[in-house]
Protein backbone atom coordinates (compact mmCIF):
# COMPACT_ATOMS: atom_id res chain seq x y z
CA UNK A 1 0.00 0.00 0.00
CA UNK A 2 1.30 3.46 -0.94
CA UNK A 3 2.23 5.89 1.82
CA UNK A 4 -0.07 8.84 2.47
CA UNK A 5 1.38 12.35 2.59
CA UNK A 6 -0.92 14.96 4.15
CA UNK A 7 -0.15 18.67 3.88
CA UNK A 8 -2.16 21.29 5.78
CA UNK A 9 -1.47 24.81 6.95
CA UNK A 10 -1.36 23.67 10.58
CA UNK A 11 -0.65 20.18 11.91
CA UNK A 12 -2.57 18.96 14.99
CA UNK A 13 0.20 17.14 16.85
CA UNK A 14 -0.98 14.06 18.78
CA UNK A 15 -0.89 13.91 22.55
CA UNK A 16 2.11 12.29 24.18
CA UNK A 17 0.15 9.06 24.53
CA UNK A 18 -0.29 9.02 20.75
CA UNK A 19 -4.00 9.90 20.66
CA UNK A 20 -5.15 12.46 18.12
CA UNK A 21 -6.24 15.91 19.30
CA UNK A 22 -9.96 16.47 19.73
CA UNK A 23 -11.80 16.77 16.42
CA UNK A 24 -13.04 14.31 13.84
CA UNK A 25 -10.77 15.51 11.03
CA UNK A 26 -7.59 14.96 13.03
CA UNK A 27 -8.84 11.54 14.17
CA UNK A 28 -9.70 10.42 10.63
CA UNK A 29 -6.51 11.65 9.01
CA UNK A 30 -4.34 10.21 11.76
CA UNK A 31 -6.10 6.85 11.35
CA UNK A 32 -5.52 6.90 7.57
CA UNK A 33 -1.87 7.81 8.09
CA UNK A 34 -1.41 5.05 10.68
CA UNK A 35 -2.92 2.50 8.30
CA UNK A 36 -0.81 3.47 5.30
CA UNK A 37 2.19 4.97 7.02
CA UNK A 38 3.18 8.43 5.96
CA UNK A 39 3.95 12.06 6.67
CA UNK A 40 1.86 14.98 7.91
CA UNK A 41 3.52 18.25 7.02
CA UNK A 42 2.62 21.85 7.76
CA UNK A 43 3.45 25.11 9.47
CA UNK A 44 4.54 24.88 13.10
CA UNK A 45 2.62 28.05 13.99
CA UNK A 46 5.92 29.69 14.94
CA UNK A 47 7.79 32.56 13.34
CA UNK A 48 11.57 32.55 12.92
CA UNK A 49 11.61 36.35 12.77
CA UNK A 50 13.51 37.53 9.72
CA UNK A 51 16.02 34.70 9.44
CA UNK A 52 15.64 31.63 7.21
CA UNK A 53 13.64 28.95 9.07
CA UNK A 54 15.50 25.95 10.44
CA UNK A 55 15.19 22.61 8.58
CA UNK A 56 11.99 20.61 9.01
CA UNK A 57 11.43 19.37 12.55
CA UNK A 58 10.60 15.67 12.21
CA UNK A 59 8.78 13.78 14.95
CA UNK A 60 8.03 10.04 14.68
CA UNK A 61 4.85 8.80 16.30
CA UNK A 62 4.08 5.21 15.43
CA UNK A 63 3.67 4.89 11.67
CA UNK A 64 3.51 8.67 11.14
CA UNK A 65 6.20 11.28 10.67
CA UNK A 66 5.10 14.80 11.65
CA UNK A 67 7.09 17.36 9.67
CA UNK A 68 6.81 20.96 10.90
CA UNK A 69 8.39 24.09 9.53
CA UNK A 70 8.59 27.60 10.89
CA UNK A 71 7.91 30.61 8.66
CA UNK A 72 9.47 34.04 8.70
CA UNK A 73 7.51 36.95 10.15
CA UNK A 74 7.08 38.33 6.62
CA UNK A 75 5.78 34.96 5.40
CA UNK A 76 3.18 34.81 8.16
CA UNK A 77 2.03 38.36 7.51
CA UNK A 78 1.78 38.04 3.73
CA UNK A 79 0.78 34.39 3.22
CA UNK A 80 -1.41 33.73 6.25
CA UNK A 81 -2.77 36.99 7.66
CA UNK A 82 -2.60 38.62 4.24
CA UNK A 83 -3.66 36.80 1.09
CA UNK A 84 -5.12 33.62 2.64
CA UNK A 85 -7.29 35.32 5.27
CA UNK A 86 -7.88 38.78 3.82
CA UNK A 87 -8.44 37.80 0.19
CA UNK A 88 -9.26 34.11 -0.29
CA UNK A 89 -11.30 33.67 2.89
CA UNK A 90 -13.69 36.61 2.33
CA UNK A 91 -14.05 35.92 -1.40
CA UNK A 92 -14.82 32.23 -0.85
CA UNK A 93 -17.44 33.37 1.68
CA UNK A 94 -18.96 35.79 -0.86
CA UNK A 95 -17.71 38.91 0.98
CA UNK A 96 -16.12 40.98 -1.77
CA UNK A 97 -16.53 44.07 0.41
CA UNK A 98 -14.03 42.66 2.92
CA UNK A 99 -11.38 41.46 0.49
CA UNK A 100 -8.22 43.57 0.67
CA UNK A 101 -5.94 42.64 -2.21
CA UNK A 102 -2.26 43.66 -2.25
CA UNK A 103 0.22 42.37 -4.83
CA UNK A 104 2.92 42.00 -2.16
CA UNK A 105 0.71 39.67 -0.12
CA UNK A 106 -0.27 37.69 -3.22
CA UNK A 107 3.43 37.20 -4.00
CA UNK A 108 3.99 36.05 -0.41
CA UNK A 109 1.22 33.48 -0.73
CA UNK A 110 2.76 31.89 -3.81
CA UNK A 111 6.25 32.18 -2.32
CA UNK A 112 5.29 30.23 0.81
CA UNK A 113 3.60 27.55 -1.29
CA UNK A 114 6.86 27.23 -3.25
CA UNK A 115 8.73 27.02 0.06
CA UNK A 116 6.42 24.22 1.24
CA UNK A 117 6.96 22.35 -2.02
CA UNK A 118 10.75 22.54 -1.72
CA UNK A 119 10.63 21.30 1.86
CA UNK A 120 8.21 18.49 1.01
CA UNK A 121 9.86 17.15 -2.17
CA UNK A 122 12.89 15.48 -0.50
CA UNK A 123 10.52 13.46 1.73
CA UNK A 124 8.58 11.97 -1.18
CA UNK A 125 8.82 8.46 -2.59
CA UNK A 126 7.67 7.69 -6.17
CA UNK A 127 4.45 5.89 -5.17
CA UNK A 128 3.37 8.23 -2.33
CA UNK A 129 -0.20 9.55 -2.44
CA UNK A 130 -0.34 13.27 -1.60
CA UNK A 131 -3.41 14.93 -0.03
CA UNK A 132 -3.38 18.75 0.25
CA UNK A 133 -5.90 20.52 2.48
CA UNK A 134 -7.62 23.86 2.15
CA UNK A 135 -7.33 27.33 0.68
CA UNK A 136 -3.92 28.16 2.12
CA UNK A 137 -2.23 25.67 -0.21
CA UNK A 138 -4.05 25.84 -3.55
CA UNK A 139 -0.85 26.41 -5.62
CA UNK A 140 1.11 23.58 -3.98
CA UNK A 141 0.48 20.97 -6.68
CA UNK A 142 1.59 23.37 -9.43
CA UNK A 143 4.83 24.01 -7.53
CA UNK A 144 5.42 20.28 -7.08
CA UNK A 145 4.70 19.58 -10.77
CA UNK A 146 7.18 22.31 -11.68
CA UNK A 147 9.78 20.35 -9.71
CA UNK A 148 8.97 17.16 -11.64
CA UNK A 149 6.77 15.45 -9.02
CA UNK A 150 4.49 12.97 -10.81
CA UNK A 151 2.73 11.45 -7.78
CA UNK A 152 -1.04 11.47 -7.56
CA UNK A 153 -2.04 14.63 -5.72
CA UNK A 154 -5.49 15.40 -4.33
CA UNK A 155 -6.88 18.63 -2.92
CA UNK A 156 -9.83 19.13 -0.58
CA UNK A 157 -11.38 22.54 0.05
CA UNK A 158 -12.97 22.79 3.50
CA UNK A 159 -14.63 26.17 2.84
CA UNK A 160 -17.18 27.19 0.16
CA UNK A 161 -16.24 27.70 -3.48
CA UNK A 162 -17.92 30.82 -4.91
CA UNK A 163 -19.61 31.30 -8.30
CA UNK A 164 -17.72 32.81 -11.22
CA UNK A 165 -18.94 36.39 -10.78
CA UNK A 166 -17.58 36.41 -7.21
CA UNK A 167 -14.31 34.58 -7.86
CA UNK A 168 -13.44 36.61 -10.96
CA UNK A 169 -13.47 39.82 -8.90
CA UNK A 170 -10.18 38.60 -7.42
CA UNK A 171 -7.28 39.97 -9.49
CA UNK A 172 -5.35 36.67 -9.49
CA UNK A 173 -8.27 34.33 -10.08
CA UNK A 174 -6.60 32.87 -13.19
CA UNK A 175 -3.56 31.75 -11.19
CA UNK A 176 -5.78 30.26 -8.49
CA UNK A 177 -7.88 28.34 -11.05
CA UNK A 178 -4.78 27.16 -12.88
CA UNK A 179 -3.35 25.93 -9.60
CA UNK A 180 -6.32 23.65 -9.02
CA UNK A 181 -6.01 22.05 -12.47
CA UNK A 182 -2.63 20.54 -11.47
CA UNK A 183 -4.29 18.18 -9.00
CA UNK A 184 -5.52 14.70 -9.94
CA UNK A 185 -8.63 15.11 -7.78
CA UNK A 186 -10.22 18.33 -6.54
CA UNK A 187 -12.78 17.77 -3.78
CA UNK A 188 -15.46 20.12 -2.45
CA UNK A 189 -17.94 19.96 0.43
CA UNK A 190 -21.20 20.06 -1.57
CA UNK A 191 -22.65 19.64 -5.03
CA UNK A 192 -23.24 23.41 -5.12
CA UNK A 193 -19.53 24.09 -4.62
CA UNK A 194 -18.66 21.64 -7.37
CA UNK A 195 -21.17 23.29 -9.71
CA UNK A 196 -19.62 26.68 -8.97
CA UNK A 197 -16.14 25.32 -9.73
CA UNK A 198 -17.31 23.83 -13.00
CA UNK A 199 -18.87 27.18 -13.95
CA UNK A 200 -15.61 29.00 -13.20
CA UNK A 201 -13.63 26.46 -15.20
CA UNK A 202 -15.81 26.50 -18.29
CA UNK A 203 -16.91 30.14 -18.42
CA UNK A 204 -13.45 31.64 -18.83
CA UNK A 205 -12.06 28.79 -20.90
CA UNK A 206 -9.77 27.37 -18.21
CA UNK A 207 -11.04 23.92 -19.10
CA UNK A 208 -14.00 21.76 -20.04
CA UNK A 209 -16.14 19.08 -18.44
CA UNK A 210 -15.50 16.01 -20.62
CA UNK A 211 -17.35 13.34 -18.70
CA UNK A 212 -18.99 12.47 -15.43
CA UNK A 213 -16.69 14.03 -12.82
CA UNK A 214 -13.90 14.46 -15.38
CA UNK A 215 -12.31 17.72 -16.58
CA UNK A 216 -9.73 18.72 -19.16
CA UNK A 217 -7.53 21.79 -18.80
CA UNK A 218 -4.54 22.69 -20.98
CA UNK A 219 -4.11 19.08 -22.09
CA UNK A 220 -4.33 17.72 -18.54
CA UNK A 221 -7.17 15.53 -17.26
CA UNK A 222 -8.30 15.63 -13.63
CA UNK A 223 -11.28 14.64 -11.53
CA UNK A 224 -13.71 16.69 -9.46
CA UNK A 225 -16.14 15.50 -6.81
CA UNK A 226 -17.94 16.50 -3.66
CA UNK A 227 -17.26 14.80 -0.35
CA UNK A 228 -19.32 16.11 2.55
CA UNK A 229 -17.12 15.87 5.61
CA UNK A 230 -18.64 14.19 8.66
CA UNK A 231 -17.82 13.72 12.32
CA UNK A 232 -17.02 10.60 14.37
CA UNK A 233 -20.79 10.25 14.89
CA UNK A 234 -21.11 7.15 17.09
CA UNK A 235 -18.16 8.12 19.28
CA UNK A 236 -19.42 11.67 19.74
CA UNK A 237 -22.91 10.45 20.64
CA UNK A 238 -21.44 8.25 23.37
CA UNK A 239 -19.19 11.09 24.43
CA UNK A 240 -22.21 13.40 24.86
CA UNK A 241 -24.18 10.78 26.77
CA UNK A 242 -21.40 10.43 29.33
CA UNK A 243 -20.66 14.17 29.40
CA UNK A 244 -24.24 14.95 30.45
CA UNK A 245 -23.32 13.71 33.92
CA UNK A 246 -20.17 15.84 34.25
CA UNK A 247 -19.87 18.37 37.06
CA UNK A 248 -19.76 21.39 34.75
CA UNK A 249 -22.83 20.30 32.77
CA UNK A 250 -24.73 19.60 35.99
CA UNK A 251 -23.88 23.11 37.19
CA UNK A 252 -25.05 24.55 33.87
CA UNK A 253 -28.35 22.64 34.17
CA UNK A 254 -28.87 23.91 37.72
CA UNK A 255 -28.11 27.50 36.70
CA UNK A 256 -30.86 27.36 34.06
CA UNK A 257 -33.44 26.86 36.83
CA UNK A 258 -35.80 25.01 34.51
CA UNK A 259 -35.42 27.39 31.55
CA UNK A 260 -35.09 26.08 27.99
CA UNK A 261 -31.56 26.36 26.60
CA UNK A 262 -30.72 27.62 23.12
CA UNK A 263 -27.07 27.12 22.17
CA UNK A 264 -24.84 28.62 19.51
CA UNK A 265 -21.18 27.68 19.11
CA UNK A 266 -19.01 29.48 16.57
CA UNK A 267 -15.49 30.67 16.05
CA UNK A 268 -15.56 34.48 16.03
CA UNK A 269 -15.87 35.20 12.32
CA UNK A 270 -18.01 37.48 10.17
CA UNK A 271 -19.14 34.48 8.10
CA UNK A 272 -20.95 32.93 11.08
CA UNK A 273 -23.85 35.38 11.22
CA UNK A 274 -23.58 35.95 14.96
CA UNK A 275 -24.87 39.53 14.95
CA UNK A 276 -27.89 38.58 12.82
CA UNK A 277 -28.52 35.63 15.15
CA UNK A 278 -28.57 37.85 18.23
CA UNK A 279 -31.00 40.17 16.42
CA UNK A 280 -33.23 37.18 15.66
CA UNK A 281 -33.17 36.01 19.27
CA UNK A 282 -33.99 39.53 20.47
CA UNK A 283 -36.91 39.64 18.04
CA UNK A 284 -38.13 36.24 19.24
CA UNK A 285 -38.06 37.26 22.91
CA UNK A 286 -39.65 40.66 22.23
CA UNK A 287 -42.50 39.17 20.20
CA UNK A 288 -43.16 36.22 22.53
CA UNK A 289 -43.72 37.57 26.07
CA UNK A 290 -44.65 34.09 27.29
CA UNK A 291 -41.04 32.97 26.73
CA UNK A 292 -39.48 35.91 28.54
CA UNK A 293 -37.71 34.63 31.63
CA UNK A 294 -38.20 31.04 30.49
CA UNK A 295 -35.42 30.66 27.92
CA UNK A 296 -31.67 31.29 27.94
CA UNK A 297 -29.46 31.69 24.87
CA UNK A 298 -25.85 30.56 25.39
CA UNK A 299 -23.45 31.82 22.69
CA UNK A 300 -19.95 30.34 22.89
CA UNK A 301 -17.57 32.24 20.62
CA UNK A 302 -13.82 31.72 21.01
CA UNK A 303 -11.59 34.49 19.70
CA UNK A 304 -10.25 34.08 16.18
CA UNK A 305 -7.49 35.74 14.14
CA UNK A 306 -7.33 38.71 16.49
CA UNK A 307 -4.31 39.99 14.52
CA UNK A 308 -6.68 40.83 11.65
CA UNK A 309 -8.44 44.20 12.32
CA UNK A 310 -11.85 43.02 11.07
CA UNK A 311 -11.92 40.27 13.70
CA UNK A 312 -10.90 42.55 16.55
CA UNK A 313 -13.66 44.99 15.58
CA UNK A 314 -16.19 42.17 15.37
CA UNK A 315 -15.29 40.95 18.85
CA UNK A 316 -16.24 44.36 20.26
CA UNK A 317 -19.42 44.52 18.18
CA UNK A 318 -20.77 41.14 19.32
CA UNK A 319 -19.96 41.80 23.00
CA UNK A 320 -21.67 45.20 22.83
CA UNK A 321 -24.70 43.74 21.06
CA UNK A 322 -25.15 40.98 23.66
CA UNK A 323 -24.79 43.58 26.41
CA UNK A 324 -27.39 45.83 24.81
CA UNK A 325 -29.95 43.00 24.57
CA UNK A 326 -29.35 41.95 28.15
CA UNK A 327 -29.69 45.54 29.31
CA UNK A 328 -32.93 46.06 27.39
CA UNK A 329 -34.67 42.75 28.12
CA UNK A 330 -33.02 41.24 31.20
CA UNK A 331 -34.44 41.25 34.69
CA UNK A 332 -32.98 40.85 38.16
CA UNK A 333 -33.28 37.06 37.95
CA UNK A 334 -32.92 36.50 34.19
CA UNK A 335 -30.07 37.15 31.75
CA UNK A 336 -31.40 36.57 28.20
CA UNK A 337 -27.97 35.97 26.59
CA UNK A 338 -24.98 34.25 28.14
CA UNK A 339 -22.02 35.23 25.98
CA UNK A 340 -18.73 33.35 26.44
CA UNK A 341 -15.73 34.61 24.49
CA UNK A 342 -13.38 31.68 25.05
CA UNK A 343 -13.01 28.00 24.21
CA UNK A 344 -14.98 25.35 26.09
CA UNK A 345 -13.56 21.85 26.49
CA UNK A 346 -15.05 19.27 24.16
CA UNK A 347 -16.51 17.07 26.95
CA UNK A 348 -18.40 20.03 28.44
CA UNK A 349 -19.47 21.22 25.00
CA UNK A 350 -20.91 17.80 24.14
CA UNK A 351 -22.91 17.81 27.36
CA UNK A 352 -24.22 21.33 26.70
CA UNK A 353 -25.37 20.28 23.21
CA UNK A 354 -27.34 17.46 24.79
CA UNK A 355 -28.81 19.79 27.38
CA UNK A 356 -30.00 22.33 24.80
CA UNK A 357 -33.51 22.30 23.41
CA UNK A 358 -32.46 24.27 20.31
CA UNK A 359 -29.20 24.35 18.37
CA UNK A 360 -28.88 27.69 16.58
CA UNK A 361 -26.46 27.30 13.65
CA UNK A 362 -27.00 30.21 11.27
CA UNK A 363 -23.85 31.12 9.32
CA UNK A 364 -24.16 33.55 6.43
CA UNK A 365 -22.01 31.11 4.44
CA UNK A 366 -20.21 27.95 5.53
CA UNK A 367 -18.45 25.10 3.73
CA UNK A 368 -20.06 22.48 5.96
CA UNK A 369 -20.37 23.42 9.68
CA UNK A 370 -19.63 20.47 11.94
CA UNK A 371 -21.28 22.13 14.96
CA UNK A 372 -24.62 21.30 13.31
CA UNK A 373 -23.62 17.65 13.03
CA UNK A 374 -22.24 17.50 16.56
CA UNK A 375 -25.45 18.99 17.94
CA UNK A 376 -27.52 16.28 16.24
CA UNK A 377 -25.18 13.48 17.35
CA UNK A 378 -25.24 14.70 20.96
CA UNK A 379 -29.02 14.55 21.40
CA UNK A 380 -30.95 12.25 23.70
CA UNK A 381 -32.79 9.83 21.35
CA UNK A 382 -35.82 9.86 23.66
CA UNK A 383 -36.08 13.65 23.89
CA UNK A 384 -33.96 15.33 21.17
CA UNK A 385 -33.56 19.03 20.63
CA UNK A 386 -34.26 20.84 17.35
CA UNK A 387 -31.61 22.12 14.95
CA UNK A 388 -32.25 25.56 13.42
CA UNK A 389 -29.86 25.69 10.48
CA UNK A 390 -28.88 28.24 7.86
CA UNK A 391 -29.69 27.16 4.33
CA UNK A 392 -26.29 28.63 3.38
CA UNK A 393 -24.34 26.09 5.42
CA UNK A 394 -23.09 23.04 3.55
CA UNK A 395 -24.69 20.88 6.26
CA UNK A 396 -28.12 22.00 5.00
CA UNK A 397 -27.59 19.78 1.94
CA UNK A 398 -27.64 16.73 4.26
CA UNK A 399 -29.57 17.51 7.45
CA UNK A 400 -33.10 17.48 6.10
CA UNK A 401 -34.67 17.27 9.53
CA UNK A 402 -33.41 20.71 10.54
CA UNK A 403 -35.54 23.86 10.40
CA UNK A 404 -33.83 25.71 7.55
CA UNK A 405 -33.67 29.50 7.74
CA UNK A 406 -32.31 32.44 5.80
CA UNK A 407 -29.97 34.09 8.36
CA UNK A 408 -30.51 37.48 6.73
CA UNK A 409 -34.25 37.16 7.47
CA UNK A 410 -34.35 38.18 11.13
CA UNK A 411 -38.09 37.67 11.58
CA UNK A 412 -38.01 34.32 9.77
CA UNK A 413 -35.23 33.06 12.07
CA UNK A 414 -37.14 34.35 15.10
CA UNK A 415 -40.20 32.39 13.96
CA UNK A 416 -38.07 29.25 13.55
CA UNK A 417 -36.79 29.61 17.12
CA UNK A 418 -40.38 29.84 18.36
CA UNK A 419 -41.38 26.78 16.34
CA UNK A 420 -38.39 24.79 17.59
CA UNK A 421 -39.18 25.54 21.25
CA UNK A 422 -42.82 24.48 20.89
CA UNK A 423 -42.32 21.46 18.61
CA UNK A 424 -43.91 18.24 19.86
CA UNK A 425 -41.79 15.32 21.01
CA UNK A 426 -42.96 12.96 18.27
CA UNK A 427 -41.97 15.37 15.50
CA UNK A 428 -38.65 16.11 17.17
CA UNK A 429 -37.81 12.41 17.35
CA UNK A 430 -38.81 11.83 13.72
CA UNK A 431 -36.66 14.71 12.48
CA UNK A 432 -33.71 13.67 14.63
CA UNK A 433 -33.81 10.01 13.61
CA UNK A 434 -33.52 10.83 9.91
CA UNK A 435 -30.53 13.09 10.49
CA UNK A 436 -28.81 10.71 12.89
CA UNK A 437 -29.18 7.78 10.49
CA UNK A 438 -27.52 9.84 7.77
CA UNK A 439 -24.68 10.98 10.06
CA UNK A 440 -23.95 7.44 11.23
CA UNK A 441 -23.61 6.29 7.62
CA UNK A 442 -21.70 9.36 6.40
CA UNK A 443 -19.19 9.80 9.19
CA UNK A 444 -15.69 11.26 8.94
CA UNK A 445 -14.10 7.86 8.23
CA UNK A 446 -16.43 7.39 5.26
CA UNK A 447 -15.42 10.86 4.00
CA UNK A 448 -11.73 10.04 4.30
CA UNK A 449 -12.07 6.57 2.73
CA UNK A 450 -14.18 7.84 -0.19
CA UNK A 451 -11.76 10.65 -1.06
CA UNK A 452 -8.71 8.42 -0.92
CA UNK A 453 -10.44 5.70 -2.93
CA UNK A 454 -11.12 8.18 -5.73
CA UNK A 455 -7.64 9.68 -5.52
CA UNK A 456 -5.96 6.30 -5.80
CA UNK A 457 -8.31 4.98 -8.50
CA UNK A 458 -6.73 4.17 -11.85
CA UNK A 459 -6.82 6.96 -14.41
CA UNK A 460 -8.83 4.86 -16.85
CA UNK A 461 -11.72 4.77 -14.36
CA UNK A 462 -11.83 8.42 -13.36
CA UNK A 463 -15.42 9.13 -12.34
CA UNK A 464 -15.55 9.71 -8.57
CA UNK A 465 -17.94 7.59 -6.51
CA UNK A 466 -18.21 10.23 -3.81
CA UNK A 467 -19.98 10.01 -0.49
CA UNK A 468 -22.27 12.85 -1.47
CA UNK A 469 -22.54 12.28 -5.21
CA UNK A 470 -20.84 13.62 -8.28
CA UNK A 471 -21.12 16.23 -10.95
Amino acid sequence: MSRLIVISNRVPMPEKNGTAPAGGLAVALQAALEERGGVWMGWSGKSSGTKEPEPLALTERGNITYALTDLTKTDVEEYYHGFANRVLWPICHYRLDLAEYARKEMAGYFRVNRFFAHRLAPLLKPDDIIWVHDYHLIPLAAELRQMGVKNRIGFFLHIPWPPADVLFAMPVHEEIMRGLTHYDLVGFQTDHDLENFRGCLVREGFGNAIGEGLYLSHGRTFKGGFYSIGIETAAFAEFARKAAASVMVRKARQSLEGRDLIIGVDRLDYSKGITQRIDAYESFVSRNPAHQGKVSYLQITPKSRSEVPEYEAMQRTVAEQAGRVNGALGTVDWVPIRYINRSIGRPVLAGLYRLAKVGLVTPLRDGMNLVAKEFVAAQDPEDPGVLVLSRFAGAARELKGALLVNPYDIEGTANAIARALTMGREERIQRWQGMMTHLLEHDVKRWCDDFLADLTAEAENPAPATSGGQD
